[in-house]
């Protein structure tokens, strides 16, 4: 996977009006946050009435009115463009290409976390958990998969599940299947995703179990990975983009291991400052990125 980059892909917002009319979907996205109507006209200072009539198609709400309701339901950018189109509008947030020059500082801030988190692996993910990019440690992971998992657009967690990716040498398999799907599960519920919940119904067909339960003295859900004739233990953390106004960039995120124990620090550094071996360097990745 190192050297793999996806950057130059970019999945731009529907630029069709939605078949449902804006006050359906102002109100699913309510339920979906489980809000009443009064709830949700309280914390937008509008009336209770004037969000009923919204919702039921009786006033058509301003542009300012459905970014004003989505702030407030925290609905995605991307998913905020829909409903502004639904309504009439024009989508109010950018959707710019990684690889474009409006990006160049996002960019160059990934190319610090991914390189900097080295000899420890670390990628970059869409909303669909589709790979952008990865350093070179990710080989690690990778060495013994099938090709086809790893060719664009691959899937993270697709390669994790499938039986011809990681499978196999997750030794905590119920564990960590049960911790992705679990995870997987609420990114569904909170986004109402259709092409998440396929992944996700795909996903649980594989083999494998999720009832796997952590060990008395671990804090964090580990990932036992074996590696030759060794067990690495890693734990992973997400990093996003704090203040997104693209969408492109609020649907990034940074997916990074980092060892939970001695012997997998020992190993990893041992890889990398061991001989190179091919397709381990993460400049091409890193590289592509401008």
């Amino acid at each position: 996977m190192a050297g793999t980059t996806l950057t130059g892909m970019s999945v731009a917002t529907a630029r069709y009006r939605p078949h449902r009319p804006v006050g359906d979907l102002l109100r699913e996205w309510r339920q979906r946050r489980q809000l009443s109507q009064l709830d949700l006209a309280l914390a937008a200072e509008i009336s209770a009435r004037h969000l009923s009539f919204v919702e039921t198609g009786r006033s058509r709400p301003t542009s300012e009115m459905i970014v004003r309701l989505t702030e407030h339901l925290d609905v995605p950018l991307r998913d905020r463009n829909t409903l502004l189109l639904a309504g009439g509008y024009a989508p109010a947030y950018p959707e710019h290409r990684l690889d474009g020059p409006e990006l160049a500082a996002v960019r160059s801030a990934l190319r610090h976390v991914l390189a900097g988190h080295d000899p420890y692996p670390a990628v970059v993910v869409n909303r669909w958990w589709e790979l952008v990019d990865s350093n070179a440690a990710v080989a690690v992971f990778t060495e013994a998969v099938a090709p086809e998992l790893l060719a664009p657009p691959a899937n993270v967690l697709r390669l994790s599940l499938h039986p011809d990716g990681m499978a196999p040498r997750i030794v905590n398999l119920a564990e960590w299947r049960g911790h992705l799907l679990s995870r997987l599960q609420r990114q569904v519920a909170a986004t109402g995703d259709a092409r998440l919940a396929e992944l996700l119904t795909e996903l649980r067909g594989y083999p494998g179990g999720e009832d796997g339960s952590p060990a008395p003295t671990d804090v964090v859900v580990p990932l036992r990975y074996r590696h030759g004739d060794r067990e690495l233990s890693l734990f992973s953390m997400t990093a996003v983009v704090g203040t997104p106004m693209d969408v492109t960039i609020e649907e990034l995120a940074i997916e990074s291991f980092d060892p939970a124990d001695q012997a997998t620090t020992e190993v990893l550094w041992a890889r990398r400052d061991g001989p190179a071996e091919p397709g381990d360097s993460a400049a091409g990745a890193i590289d592509n990125l401008d």
